[in-house]
């Protein structure tokens, strides 16, 4: 089976650790079938760049690690554009597609990447799947993404998403119930194991009498960074002990800044670079609690790496987290209310936690989600109609 995937949700030059989840999918599941991925990068004039995402020219010649990769520019402008851009990807990797001569098409991202897979799919009478990861459906910039999201969700062949939470607003937005499937993420649990505590702190010079909350991404305010901040603040009066470790980088790392100074707490909330994912699964292993007080998530993998690592979690209810999190392993809390969180916080603290049971909480590898992604695709080909094949 030859699959052509198309997303810019993968590994570039500019942005290496990008689309992590999916690599590693893929990665497991090009030993199997012949993967490649075929990256649409939007090429914006130089000084119409947006800032907020990295843009910059990629390097055709990169290949991340065990995966087949193609990156490709098409022009773009910032959000005038934005209604083309499915149809100008689709454009551009057309011929590229067509030289590969794949058994079917997958687009991961709703739009536009999914757009352009489908509208490839239909030009070479092909299947076609998409994936969507989150932010592609709970965070659609305007009317005309809308409308074309609706449009590949209503005729693509299957529709995978991150988690439940994300099937029901998939087939709410017109997708199909019955080719419309959840496929929960995993994790290497050669790397996110239960470690020991005190070997972990000391590796990375932290306190070994504090009690440590980390938090482990990037650095966005609307991961809840600003609660998180006024969360910690708030009990370090009646926790002297407490310290926060926010590791990670990102556009907002300024605005974190600012908060921390605001409430004077730079003594107990430590900003740190971001980091390999092997040191990600070492932080955690330090930590008494790992966080994570978004507003909005698809199925985030630092929920389940944490548990992996055998460390409780205090995360919002939002998205798919609740199909991860329960009071065994963590405690839910409201989006954008540093009271609460403080609250759960504070009682995670106070409770006693066996690192193996909460690591046997939720034991998923990258295996998992690619074998039922294979079984999807193949599906996909064998019944694709004679008509289509020839």
């Amino acid at each position: 089976m030859k699959i052509a995937v198309v997303t810019r949700y993968f590994p570039s030059s500019a942005e290496p650790t990008q689309g992590r989840s999916l690599y590693e999918k893929l990665k497991i599941l090009g030993r199997s079938a012949e993967v490649h991925v075929f990256f649409p990068n939007a090429a914006y004039p130089r000084l119409l760049r947006p800032r907020s995402r990295t843009y910059a020219r990629l390097d055709p010649t990169f290949r991340p690690p065990e995966a087949n990769a193609s990156y490709y520019d098409y022009s773009a402008l910032p959000l005038v554009s934005r209604p083309l851009n499915g149809w100008m990807a689709a454009r551009a990797l057309l011929p590229h597609v067509r030289a590969f001569a794949p058994d079917l098409v997958v687009g991961c991202f709703v739009y536009p990447e999914g757009y352009a897979a489908l509208k490839i799919a239909r030009a070479l009478g092909l299947p076609v799947a998409v994936m969507s990861i989150g932010s592609d459906l709970n965070r659609i910039g305007d009317f005309f993404s809308a409308r074309l999201t609706r449009t590949v969700l209503q005729e693509a062949d299957a529709v995978l998403t991150a988690s439940e939470d994300l099937r029901g607003k998939a087939v709410a937005m017109g997708a199909s119930a019955s080719t419309t499937r959840a496929v929960l993420n995993g994790c290497d649990l050669e790397v996110f194991q239960p470690r020991d505590r005190g070997q972990a702190r000391a590796r990375l010079g932290v306190d070994p009498a504090c009690e440590a909350v980390m938090y482990v991404g990037r650095m966005d305010l609307r991961k809840g960074l600003r609660e998180l901040v006024a969360a910690v603040a708030s009990l370090r009066p009646h926790r002297p002990r407490l310290h926060c470790y926010m590791i990670g980088k990102g556009p907002d790392r300024p605005a974190v800044e600012r908060e921390i100074a605001a409430l004077g707490a730079g003594e107990l909330i430590h900003l740190v670079p971001g980091c390999t994912f092997d040191d990600a699964a070492v932080w955690m292993a330090a930590a008494d609690v790992v966080t994570l007080p978004s507003y909005m998530e698809g199925l985030p993998n630092v929920v389940i790496e944490a548990l992996a690592c055998g460390r409780p979690a205090v995360a919002t209810a939002v998205g798919g987290i609740p199909e991860l999190l329960d009071a065994s392993c963590g405690r839910l809390v409201p989006p954008r209310d540093p009271v609460r969180l403080a609250e759960a916080l504070g009682s995670v603290l106070d409770a006693s936690w066996d690192a193996q049971a909460v690591a046997s909480h939720w034991r998923r590898d990258w295996a998992a989600p690619a074998s039922e992604m294979r079984a999807i695709f193949e599906g996909l080909v064998v019944n694709r109609p004679a008509k289509a094949r020839g």
